[in-house]
């Protein structure tokens, strides 16, 4: 199963999308909480893993219709820390499918730079197989220069996490780099999470009829609209996509003038504090420099 799915519309879906499309007003991130694929495989009586596989070949569609519809961004909750309570057979299931689905993913490599689809993993990797380190690294840096859609695959991640990890790396970098107590900001703190180079999602899609975001990108939030579905994830169709658009429409006004105040709030709070000093910048160079090279030396890995 590809990572981009070659789905074949009808007429009326088609139309369906010109006409979302026509509006303009289509979200340029969206973050899906791919919930539902335990259930779903209980229901069908299947194996866990095999629903979760299902799950996997719903987001090559989503990935789809999101290039199609003019998406830009897109984030996936794929493995949370919390998934590692799971039985060891369940976790084990899980990182053979990523396994699987990563290699097949620097199988066709050429295919995604077709697409211009950057993958980026967010999460603490460091707690997973060196073996699958290894796949995300390389993953990740094959498709570096792809700037049409970027795929962000939350694995091995909690919201908490990424703020612990972030105050880490102010800490223990900002130590190196010579910051002072002035430098830490908010803004300084917001550029070390790792999703330091995306916008915040103007969109969040639950599915499976839970209404809470289960540590999912908490400081990304804010102002972001929220849609849930009772639909269980290998189950949802275009047309509870196209839904979420729909949500996202009626609700972008109020949203737009939100992320207006919040821009504005942003910029007057970087320009109150050192955050565009020459030693902020450096450290921010640094962190950058210090994730690629990982990332390298992940690649090569044995």
């Amino acid at each position: 199963m590809s990572w981009v799915s070659e789905y074949e519309y009808t007429w009326l879906e088609r139309t369906i999308m010109r006409a979302l499309r026509a509006c303009a007003h289509i979200p340029h991130h969206v973050a899906f909480v791919m919930d539902g694929n335990r259930r779903f495989a209980r229901s069908q009586h299947i194996d866990k893993i095999e629903g979760h596989s299902m799950g996997f070949a719903k987001l090559a569609d989503c990935l789809r219709w999101c290039l199609d519809i003019g998406i830009r961004e897109v984030t996936t909750f794929a493995f949370s820390i919390e998934n590692f309570k799971r039985s060891s057979e369940e976790v084990e299931g899980l990182f053979n499918l990523a396994r699987e689905k990563f290699s097949k993913l620097l199988d066709e490599t050429d295919r995604l730079n077709e697409y211009g689809i950057r993958i980026r993993v967010i999460g603490n990797i460091e707690l997973l197989p060196l073996d699958l380190q290894k796949l995300i690294a390389l993953a990740m840096l094959r498709t570096e220069h792809n700037d049409k859609l970027f795929l962000n695959v939350a694995f091995s991640y909690t919201s908490r996490d990424e703020i612990t990890q972030a105050v880490k790396t102010v800490l223990e970098l900002g130590e190196e780099g010579h910051l002072t107590g002035e430098d830490i900001s908010e803004r300084l703190l917001e550029e070390c999470m790792y999703t330091r180079h995306s916008p915040p999602p103007d969109l969040v899609f639950r599915t499976s009829g839970e209404s809470r975001l289960s540590d999912f990108m908490m400081w990304q939030l804010s102002n972001s609209v929220l849609y849930f579905t009772n639909v269980l994830w290998p189950q949802i169709t275009i047309w509870n996509f196209f839904a979420s658009i729909l949500a996202f429409q009626r609700d972008r006004y109020q949203l737009n003038e939100l992320k207006r105040s919040e821009r504005i709030n942003a910029s007057h709070l970087a320009k109150t504090t050192n955050f565009y000093s020459e030693r902020v910048q450096g450290f921010l160079q640094t962190m950058d420099t210090n994730r690629r090279e990982l990332l390298l030396k992940l690649s090569v890995s044995t």
